[in-house]
């Protein structure tokens, strides 16, 4: 299978090696960096707002807030990179963008 050559396809191409099934939807963790809990607090609102349930952290070792969520979805690099792109509309505007994502493999 091939992937494009940025972050993101560079991770499901280990996804893929490690022999992740990629014909079925998987549980996406995405992950929005805040500058703040005032405004982590308007994002998740936000993101609500637009049917996302996202949860947020504060991280004591970096002292930097977070939220994130997960959306079921298939291992393909244009929904992934669609997803992030959503999500940085949304949370822009709050000082918030799209900090990556991850999948739990087996």
């Amino acid at each position: 299978m091939n992937f494009p050559k940025d972050e993101d396809g560079k991770v499901l191409n280990m996804l893929y090696k490690e022999g992740v099934n990629f014909k079925k939807p998987h549980m996406v963790d995405f992950y929005v960096a805040v500058p703040d809990q005032k405004n982590g607090e308007a994002i998740l609102k936000a993101l609500a707002d637009k049917g996302y349930k996202f949860m947020m952290e504060y991280d004591d070792d970096v002292e930097e807030w977070t939220c994130f969520g997960s959306v079921k979805m298939h291992l393909k690099h244009n929904e992934i990179t669609a997803m992030q792109k959503k999500l940085d509309a949304i949370t822009k505007p709050l000082g918030g963008y799209a900090d990556g994502w991850g999948v739990m493999t087996e």
